[in-house]
């Protein structure tokens, strides 16, 4: 049985214009990974309304869960709660339980809980609120869309919370054969291999690391032992070392 499938959509001006380098995708992936969810696509998208509305709809229609990160903080370009509400048709204001939860937070922190912050508690009709332990402002659920921040140390956290309340499938796993020959060379036995295992997925990863010429071949899939039958054989047909 194929495992459950999810999308993420990357929210942000400074992430298209290169200002900021993208470190959440790279986290959700090996999260799902472990979860045993495939992640099957990433978009980008800038700060625009009609894009995050088009964006959320078709991902959420072609994959069972879609994570978002960015666009949910303080400011007038944080419109991601917004084009939300209005993809899926519903409502949005001040929710009770998010003000609740950022006020006391605030008042923690001997800081005012003004029109600006206030914003960060606009949730859309229908939707669960996700944990945020690191500065309050929560992401919320929506159906199968999880809305997340876009601040790193805040993703992750979310993500933590999310994870336990998806149902996933069996952990993908991989083994990696380090040969140094050409990726030319290989190509034809690798083949071979593919075609012999659809069970399995393989990757070719060329290097050159000191002058040195090789290849990287990563053959992932959910049977342990199959991977180290294959890897082994790799190993007898192409030479190199399995990890």
């Amino acid at each position: 049985m194929p495992n459950p499938t999810a999308a993420m959509l990357v929210i942000g001006d400074e992430i298209l214009s290169g200002r900021t380098r993208d470190a959440n995708m790279y986290h959700l992936a090996g999260k799902l990974t472990e979860a045993g969810i495939d992640l099957k696509e990433v978009r980008v998208v800038s700060d625009d309304h009609a894009a995050i509305v088009a964006a959320v709809n078709a991902l959420r229609g072609a994959y069972g869960t879609v994570f978002t990160s960015g666009g949910i903080g303080p400011t007038h370009d944080d419109i991601t709660a917004d084009a939300v509400a209005d993809a899926f048709g519903v409502g949005i204001d001040v929710r009770e339980d998010a003000r609740a939860v950022m006020e006391a937070h605030y008042r923690r922190q001997g800081t005012e809980m003004n029109a600006a912050r206030l914003r960060m508690a606009r949730i859309p009709d229908g939707a669960a609120l996700i944990d945020n332990p690191v500065s309050a402002a929560p992401g919320f659920s929506l159906r199968n869309v999880h809305v997340m921040a876009g601040v790193p140390a805040i993703f992750e956290a979310m993500v933590e919370s999310v994870l336990p309340t998806l149902t996933g499938g069996a952990p993908v796993l991989s083994r990696t054969v380090r040969v140094e020959r050409a990726e030319g060379d290989v190509a034809g036995p690798l083949g071979a291999f593919v075609r012999a295992h659809p069970e399995l997925s393989f990757g070719s990863y060329p290097f050159n690391r000191d002058g040195v010429y090789g290849v990287n071949i990563v053959v992932r899939g959910q049977d342990a032992a199959a991977l180290d039958a294959v890897a082994d054989a790799l190993v007898a047909e192409l030479g190199g070392v399995a990890a």
